[in-house]
């Protein structure tokens, strides 16, 4: 295992950040990365899974222009195809927001697009194919900047694609600098999903889901197979960033997926949302400095298992989407005590629902529709859509909606922003 290349980057890149807040891009995304868009973003990327019957088929990244009076405003602008169908599933932005680095869940391929140069017409530079070779990994799910390199969270490995799976760090070229195993003693169980960094504290957080034999299998098939409901991760874990190794690893029931750390100064926390068990789940430093997990809040009725998907963060930490997936709601909930989070607004958003994303400010918020090729409802209930809304504190008000069915293009998943370089800044 290759370290040392990758101990001496976080070590400088953790002194270097000792100080700052740990802020993110559009309130998720890795504190390590330039050109924070707290005004309009004027360009929305998809992340899209092809679908066999519509378009042609294939993955691609897709461009909407959301500049409010533009004339194509809420409309398809450009579209990238990668060549066939691999499970298209997240994305992440390189630290200095150039690169766009996007994965496939299935065949494990790693796409690498140019969005610096012109935002609004993305062009792929690169692309990893041996992943799984070069790492024993399988299944490239987060994508979360450091200073020069990019770490990734994979999902599963090469041997048995069982959930027991590790970290790969690139530099931004794309050339493999150290592969890390998700821990297995002191309650590890090997599994990851997310990552999230809060540089000031020099700790890093990851998530835990399940390996690629589960999340290959066709939704039905698999909750009716109760050894198969057994191999999803219920831990999350704390790690010492400078070293990475971890320090921590906590029982979080129900495989805890997105985390977000509050971006207020000064708060010390973070947020996960179990898919399994429907519930809040806080990591919270406590009076003694040791850190702790536990669940906080219900999501919707968790008898009923509505499927907590994605979720996202106001950037004052004082709010908190939550789409749950089987009954296609956007759920709002009061962070205002974190140890005690309440539900405040809800609305149907469609069928189905999984990513959301919103603007810095919160007063525009985006939601797409597919969790996986093999999980998505079937029939009239397949919905897949983008649809941006505005916020103004109390209703979501549908400003756009693209089809992705109608316009051929397949399967909405992961979402990201642009804006040209001159705008990027805006107060």
């Amino acid at each position: 295992m290759k370290r040392l290349p990758l101990r001496a980057a976080v070590c400088a890149l953790v002194s270097a950040w000792a100080l700052a807040p740990a802020v993110a891009d559009e309130t998720c995304n890795s504190p390590f990365m330039s050109g924070l868009i707290k005004g309009q973003e004027q360009y929305l990327h998809v992340w899209t899974l092809g679908e066999k019957g519509v378009g042609d088929g294939s993955d691609k990244l897709v461009t909407i222009d959301v500049i409010p009076g533009s004339a194509t405003y809420g409309k398809v602008i450009h579209t990238i195809a990668v060549g066939g169908r691999g499970e298209a599933h997240h994305m992440g932005f390189t630290d200095d927001r150039k690169y766009l680095w996007a994965g496939r869940l299935d065949d494990s391929k790693i796409f690498i697009f140019d969005v610096g140069s012109d935002p609004s017409s993305p062009k792929l530079v690169k692309t990893i194919d041996n992943l799984a070779e070069s790492t024993g990994y399988v299944g490239p799910h987060t994508f979360y900047a450091l200073p020069g390199r990019m770490l990734v969270q994979a999902l599963s490995n090469k041997k048995d694609h069982g959930g027991v799976t590790g970290l790969i760090t690139y530099n931004n070229a794309g050339e493999l600098v150290a592969t890390t195993p998700m821990p297995l003693t002191d309650g590890g169980d090997g599994y990851g999903y997310d990552i999230a960094i809060n540089p000031a504290q020099n700790r890093m957080l990851t998530s835990s889901f399940t390996g690629w034999t589960n999340y290959m299998m066709d939704l039905s098939q698999l909750i009716q197979d109760d050894s198969a409901m057994k191999n999803f991760g219920n831990t999350m874990v704390m790690w010492d960033l400078k070293a990475m190794k971890p320090l921590r690893v906590f029982s979080v029931p129900g495989a805890p997926l997105e985390i977000r750390w509050a971006l207020k100064p000064g708060a010390n926390w973070a947020i996960t949302a179990g898919a399994l068990t429907s519930k809040l789940y806080l990591i919270k430093e406590d009076d003694k400095h040791a850190w702790q997990a536990k669940a906080v809040a219900d999501i919707g009725d968790p008898a009923k298992i509505p499927l907590p998907v994605d979720i996202s963060i106001s950037s004052d930490a004082s709010s908190l989407w939550v789409n749950t997936f089987m009954d296609g709601t956007a759920r709002l909930f009061d962070l205002s005590d974190p140890e005690a989070p309440k539900q405040v607004y809800a609305k149907k958003i469609g069928a189905q629902v999984n990513m959301v994303s919103q603007s810095w400010d919160g007063k525009r918020v985006y939601f797409t529709t597919s969790l996986l090729a093999n999980w998505d409802k079937k029939g009239a209930d397949n919905e897949q859509f983008l649809k941006g809304y505005s916020w103004d504190g109390k209703e979501l008000r549908e400003d756009f909606v693209v089809d992705f069915h109608k316009e051929g293009l397949g399967r909405a998943h992961h979402m990201k922003f642009t804006a040209r370089a001159q705008k990027a800044e805006l107060p």
